[in-house]
């Protein structure tokens, strides 16, 4: 068990980003003093809404310049912190070179990250960013699971470079972590694998791929029909909470599937319908799944995707996580109400 400072800062690589924002978030509201390395400090108008929470919170924020791709630029932004936050990693599913575009970011930048907190006395814990993702790459490995339920101790064995190749990137980064974490004992590594992250997001404009899904819902894209692909689904504000726990609790330790209940595409919509169905192009009928195989190509959409996850129950055991970690879920529905409510109310759909 590691005695961890408090009262010393903490960093968060990707704190600009989507989960980190309400990491960040939460790190000042507790009063802590948060090192967020960015590319470049110098532009503000990409870190003014973590200078408004600070404004707004007990605890401060500093900015320094570092890059995931250059060795040894997170070492003076983890000068002094007991904890490192590291979530900075590309999550986009349509890339033109997955090595460029995502393996390499996700594994030297975990690499690179790692090898500063080697470097770097004060660090006791590192709360990794991973993903269920890492865990599988469609709703059918859950029925290839032990007892059809996916687990913290199974791992991804079907994404490629050339197959779902953000979910092989994040399997790869995370088991570099774990290589790196198992050769030292000075500091230990927490991971954090969440299913797909929703909820409203504390900057101006996401980039997240999980906005994408919730345009297509309500944008018209869909109207005719959404598919029920099998998912799971946690709120980006329980999973900021979890990572605080993750990175505080003395007993906590390995891998932490962090989800609500499986749910699939065409469910998130009919939850939306009550609020929204009246005012935005909703689908209201699921999509059939061989009319979405058949239709699948001209979607830019891998039929073998379509096989592997339409109508296709995803089920994953999230006990670890809550006992561990002391979570609860909010409903789904209280999830993507108040996403889609942001995103409306910044002009991402057009009204029927």
């Amino acid at each position: 068990m590691l005695d961890i400072d408090r009262s010393a800062p903490v960093m968060v690589t990707g704190a600009t980003g989507y989960v980190a924002g309400w990491i960040v978030k939460a790190l000042l509201d507790a009063g802590l003093t948060v090192h967020a390395p960015v590319r470049d400090p110098a532009k503000t108008e990409k870190t003014a809404h973590l200078t408004a929470l600070a404004e707004a919170a007990p605890g401060d924020i500093r900015f320094f310049k570092a890059d995931l791709l250059d060795p040894g630029s997170y070492g003076e932004a983890m000068q002094g912190c007991s904890v490192v936050f590291h979530t900075a990693s590309p999550f986009t599913i349509n890339v033109q070179d997955p090595q460029r575009d995502l393996i390499d970011p996700a594994v030297k930048g975990t690499r690179n990250v790692l090898q500063d907190v080697n470097r770097t006395e004060s660090v006791r814990r590192v709360a990794l960013t991973s993903s269920c993702a890492a865990i599988y790459t469609d709703a059918a490995d859950c029925a290839n699971a032990p007892g059809g339920t996916l687990t913290e101790e199974v791992w991804n064995t079907t994404a490629s470079l050339d197959y779902q190749p953000y979910s092989y990137s994040k399997t790869l980064a995370e088991k570099e972590a774990w290589t790196i974490a198992e050769q030292q004992d000075r500091w230990d590594l927490v991971v954090i694998n969440p299913s797909l992250v929703l909820g409203p997001a504390i900057n101006d404009l996401p980039t997240s791929e999980s906005f994408r899904i919730l345009k297509m819902l309500g944008d018209g894209t869909m109207k005719a029909g959404a598919p029920r692909l099998g998912i799971g689904v946690v709120d980006v504000r329980d999973l900021a909470e979890a990572h605080l726990a993750a990175a505080f609790s003395p007993k906590v330790e390995g891998r932490h599937i962090v989800s609500g209940p499986g749910t699939n595409t065409f469910e998130i919509a009919q939850l939306l319908q009550d609020k929204f169905g009246a005012t935005y192009p909703l689908p209201k009928r699921a999509l059939p799944k061989w009319l979405f195989w058949l239709l699948a190509p001209t979607a830019g959409v891998d039929r073998k995707f379509v096989a592997r996850n339409a109508n296709i129950a995803w089920r994953a055991d999230n006990t670890k996580g809550r006992r561990a970690l002391g979570l609860s879920y909010r409903p789904l529905k209280e999830t993507v109400e108040d996403m889609f409510a942001q995103m409306a109310e910044r002009g991402a759909f057009t009204k029927t």
